[in-house]
């Protein structure tokens, strides 16, 4: 038996964070999914696929190798990419490919072999959607793209990439438009998905938030 947190939303949300905090504050076990995106992403800019390349993608899905350490660090075949996959050319070319049907359901098949038989919690823009629609908590994070654009660049910033404000926010709304109007599981609300706008809130406030919400689902408060 497996208890599942699915936490939704648009780039920049915080959701990486609050996932990790939750995570650790309640013991469930995170799967960052963005980072599995991210990872495909990199590895086909790196040989070259194009996403009309169908034998290519299918090949190299069958041989990438992913490792989502519990510190956070990243490997795509052997290499510690944790940092590269944050980088601009990867936020550009991610939303395309996150939409090749071969791309997502062999994600989605890793997704559900991770979490089961265990208590997860998870965030992307359709774990409450599509990879676990039964989820027994599903929390839809948002936040302004203004704000979202100032922490993106802030968490750039600590990791070491130099990136401009406006460029981050036209990169922000411009992935927006794109996951919201894409063909292939498309970011939006779960209809029982709990909204919490983060604009105005500190990461302490929206994790003790998210906290008390799983705690009430799991009957441990009130």
């Amino acid at each position: 038996m497996s208890f599942i947190v699915a936490i939704d939303g648009p780039a920049g949300s915080g959701k990486g964070t609050i996932t990790k905090q939750v995570g650790e504050r309640l013991g469930l076990i995170n799967i960052d999914t963005g980072a599995m995106f991210r990872c495909v992403t990199l590895n086909m800019l790196e040989k070259g696929i194009q996403v009309e390349e169908e034998n290519k993608i299918k090949e190299m899905l069958a041989q990438i190798e992913m490792d989502l350490k519990e510190n956070g660090e990243i490997f795509l075949n052997g290499k510690d990419v944790t940092k590269r996959i944050r980088e601009n050319d990867i936020n550009h070319f991610i939303s395309p490919i996150s939409m090749i049907p071969m791309v997502r359901q062999k994600l989605l098949d890793l997704q559900r072999k991770m979490a089961e038989g265990r208590n997860v919690i998870m965030e992307g823009r359709d774990i409450g959607t599509v990879v676990f629609p039964n989820a027994d908590v599903k929390i839809y994070l948002d936040a302004s793209p203004e704000e979202r654009a100032r922490r993106r660049v802030q968490q750039n910033q600590e990791k070491g990439i130099l990136t401009s404000y406006e460029e981050v926010l036209k990169s922000i709304k411009d992935r927006d438009e794109k996951d919201k109007t894409r063909e292939i599981a498309p970011l939006r609300q779960a209809e029982d998905a709990i909204y919490i706008d983060s604009t105005n809130m500190t990461v302490e406030e929206v994790t003790d938030e998210i906290v008390r919400i799983v705690k009430v689902r799991q009957g441990k408060e009130q």
